[in-house]
């Protein structure tokens, strides 16, 4: 099973992910969680500043995680595309273009769980952009992409024990 959280920053998708791990219904599971850090250091630039190079780069990690069995991911192909959408440095053609590229390995996921920032402060990681215009940007592109390609997906919300909560009630655990 391949289960995939989306949504803005700061609404606590690697905090889900990390919570899930503990869990004994995901002992057989492989976690991947954000790599943003490790990927600056690189010189990839993030967030607005991103390139659909660096967009490219983060696709394939995505396509790369997805390629595993058993897989809870803390980022999504639909997060990518967002990012990509919102990028000041990345063309509407282009990123037009990337997103019907990426949007292929939509179907990949058995679950999609998306993350609202409704209520939720943003916390500063000393990675991630804090702007909240900036984040809710992100996450109104997140839900039209959710709109324009209909993959299946639940919406969360509430402390991460209600979260995990939901989680399970939904894949059936």
């Amino acid at each position: 099973m391949k289960i995939g959280f989306c949504g803005t920053m700061s609404v606590g998708k690697t905090t889900l992910v990390n919570a899930l791990k503990k869990l004994p219904e995901f002992k057989n599971y492989n976690f991947a969680t954000e790599r943003s850090k490790y990927l600056n250091s690189l010189g990839i630039p993030l967030n607005h500043e991103t390139t659909i190079e660096g967009q490219t780069i983060f696709l394939a990690e995505r396509v790369t995680e997805l390629m595993q069995e058993n897989l809870i991911t803390d980022r999504t192909i639909i997060d990518v595309m967002s990012f990509t959408n919102c990028a000041t440095k990345v063309s509407y053609i282009d990123a037009d273009a990337f997103n019907e590229y990426a949007s292929r390995f939509i179907k990949e996921y058995d679950f999609i769980f998306y993350i609202s920032p409704e209520g939720l402060g943003i916390e500063d990681n000393g990675i991630r952009e804090t702007n909240a215009e900036y984040r809710n940007k992100i996450d109104e592109t997140i839900q039209k992409l959710l709109f324009k390609y209909r993959p299946v997906f639940h919406t969360i919300k509430g402390s991460t024990d209600e979260r995990i909560e939901q989680i399970l009630k939904t894949i059936n655990y």
